[in-house]
């Protein structure tokens, strides 16, 4: 006979922000998963300001710390400047191969470009793995633009400010909590109220933050607590409930890189 667990539907809850989870719904869809989409997070690009707005030829690097940052900056630049082309001798850098993508395939981007970031067998994409590429340049640049959102971690600023650079923050887009819709949380709560666990995927702090207020605000928390979890980064682990499954298991956690395949590769293996 097969096991309880064994019979129970898999479900994956996927949270990235609005167009970013549908390839990778429709291929747990095709696994045998049942799959919600349920971004955590809503991006509001902010308006340029073509006075205020820092032009990457000021600077010896910009870095993008995600794909979101290099597409809102390069649309800001465009409304501020009209088409333009990326200054020559400016390095770009992202924090995976992901966001260098993103920059790649924005108009305003030569194809030909370098972009500096972490390679796709990397242990890590983000802003430690991007300071290890920047430890192998000749010598680090002198003015860097960092491109980012209102909030989030600013250890790579500060890192290459200790090392001398002169560092400018420039936010490009805000991220505030998504607001889910009545048939949605139906949804999770006859999922809950069946006794059903699901998979989340988190992507970053601020993410699970918001998906932690929401699901109080439900009164669904407790079911979080006995839920699986796929991680972008170990640093989220901290930021998802460290709750017990009802044998006493503790609740899955799973870690992998930030691309469809790794993320893929992560909920199959649940």
């Amino acid at each position: 006979m097969a096991s309880a667990a064994a019979e129970s539907p898999r479900i994956a809850v996927l949270t990235r922000p609005a167009g970013r989870n549908e390839a990778l719904a429709a291929r747990l869809r095709d696994a045998g998963w049942s799959t919600c989409i349920l971004p955590a997070l809503e991006i509001e690009a902010l308006p340029a300001d073509a006075g205020a707005l820092p032009r990457p030829a000021a600077y010896d690097m910009v870095v993008f710390v995600s794909g979101n940052a290099a597409r809102q900056y390069l649309d800001q630049w465009f409304q501020a400047d009209g088409p333009s082309v990326w200054p020559a001798g400016v390095i770009a850098a992202t924090v995976g191969p992901a966001s260098a993508q993103a920059l790649r395939g924005h108009e305003g981007f030569g194809a030909n470009t370098t972009v500096l970031h972490p390679s796709e067998s990397a242990p890590s994409h983000d802003s430690e793995a991007l300071w290890d590429v920047l430890q192998g340049l000749p010598r680090l640049p002198a003015r860097v633009l960092l491109v980012r959102g209102t909030q989030g971690r600013d250890w790579l600023g500060e890192k290459l400010e200790a090392q001398g650079a002169a560092v400018t923050r420039h936010a490009a887009y805000l991220r505030r909590p998504a607001r889910w819709d009545a048939g949605r949380l139906a949804c999770l709560r006859r999922w809950a109220d069946a006794g059903l666990g699901a998979t989340w995927l988190i992507t970053s702090g601020e993410g699970a933050d918001a998906v932690r207020a929401r699901l109080d605000e439900a009164g669904l928390a407790g079911w979080w607590e006995q839920c699986g979890f796929v991680l972008t980064h170990p640093s989220l682990a901290r930021r998802v409930p460290p709750g017990r499954h009802d044998d006493g298991a503790p609740a899955m956690v799973k870690i992998c890189l930030p691309n469809d395949e790794s993320i893929f590769q992560a909920f199959v293996a649940a």
